[in-house]
């Protein structure tokens, strides 16, 4: 394997073999990146371009230079004749653009929340994956290690390792615990007894 951009005939490093991998997940994360936001409606592409604009300094900005040169202007100390002398005007417009902008703002934050959700599976599924792969590791060396007559293979918490988790098990003992802990069944941060 070559390295982009290094000269041919350059050594390998001793990592490529997780080089190889590390690249062709992030390839394929980024291919899917690339997918899902060819998805996107034209309402979410608007949401994300003006939630992106207005958490931007240049927003800032513009801010700053239209409504000092607002209430300059309607406190008299441009010499110009005040249209909005009690400054009603400003704050209607700046309140609207609230309800705006924090309405641009909640669709792309639920947009963002129902992707962690996705990443959130994804993650549960490989760890599933990785603690049965681990427990079939666990029992296939506890069999060798009894072959061999190790005598730490007797050990029985090794046994209760070389068992498949249940992951509804586990939930519902995480549901049990948070009920036993909590007396209206609900453990909120900052709860205590």
């Amino acid at each position: 394997m070559t390295i982009p951009g290094s000269p041919p005939g350059s050594p390998t490093p001793a990592f490529s073999g997780m080089a190889q991998v590390v690249e062709r997940n992030i390839e394929a994360l980024l291919l899917r990146q690339r997918e899902e936001e060819k998805q996107k409606t034209w309402q979410d592409r608007m949401a994300d371009r003006v939630t992106t604009f207005t958490g931007s300094m240049t927003f800032v900005l513009i801010h700053l230079v239209f409504f000092a040169g607002w209430i300059l202007w309607n406190v008299g100390w441009l010499g110009l004749k005040p249209f909005d002398p009690s400054l009603v005007i400003l704050a209607m417009e700046a309140s609207v653009e609230a309800i705006f902008l924090s309405t641009f703002v909640l669709i792309s934050q639920n947009r963002m929340a129902a992707l962690a959700d996705k990443r959130a599976d994804l993650n549960l599924q490989v760890s599933l994956l990785s603690e049965h792969e681990i427990t079939r590791l666990i029992v296939l060396v506890q069999a060798m290690a009894h072959k061999m007559d190790v005598q730490e293979s007797q050990d029985p918490e090794i046994s209760e390792l070389a068992q498949d988790v249940h992951p509804e098990r586990v939930m519902d003992t995480i549901e049990q615990q948070q009920q036993r802990l909590s007396p209206d069944g609900q453990m909120g941060a900052g709860h205590t007894d």
